[in-house]
């Protein structure tokens, strides 16, 4: 929550600069993939210092884990442990959703779509302005709006 807290803030504000934005996204998706990959063992740390501390109980993660809704139905099922249970059935699976989620309503398409628009902001006098980048945006999404002439002709100024 901490991670995707900075984005759920910066996406609120309307006056949000768009690529800002689109990077502040990819920040936080590397960030969840970070904490997916290498989190489970700094994660289980500082929960068995707070638990130290504070006198709480802590279970024997190698014992095995059973669930009590379907301890009768699956006996066959091969056991499994109960820090294999909270790494991954609930702590990888929740990170996924988070990677799913974000990946959903920011796919490369729209972030390269959104990331390419902001070379038309007329804020600062146009600073952001790439020839290269309408370019881009012209050929892979408004094809259907310009003739072949216009294309080429974008496309030489892009060279000059």
């Amino acid at each position: 929550m901490g991670i995707t807290n900075i984005l759920c803030q910066a996406l609120q504000q309307h006056s949000q600069d768009l690529l800002n934005a689109m990077h502040l996204v990819s920040t936080t998706k590397s960030h969840i993939q970070k904490l997916r990959d290498d989190g489970w063992g700094p994660l289980l740390a500082s929960v068995t210092s707070f638990c130290g501390q504070h006198e709480i109980h802590i279970p024997n993660l190698n014992a095995c884990y059973t669930n009590a809704r379907d301890r009768y139905r699956h006996q066959d099922k091969a056991l499994t442990t109960i820090e294999h249970h909270l790494r991954i059935d609930i702590f990888t699976i929740a990170i996924d959703f988070q990677l799913q989620e974000l990946n959903s309503r920011f796919c490369e398409l729209i972030a390269n779509l959104l990331t390419l628009n902001s070379t038309l902001n007329p804020k600062n006098a146009f600073r952001s302005f790439k020839i290269g980048d309408i370019c881009n945006l012209v050929e892979n999404y408004y094809p259907q709006d310009f003739t072949e002439q216009k294309m080429s002709f974008e496309a030489s100024i892009a060279t000059l």
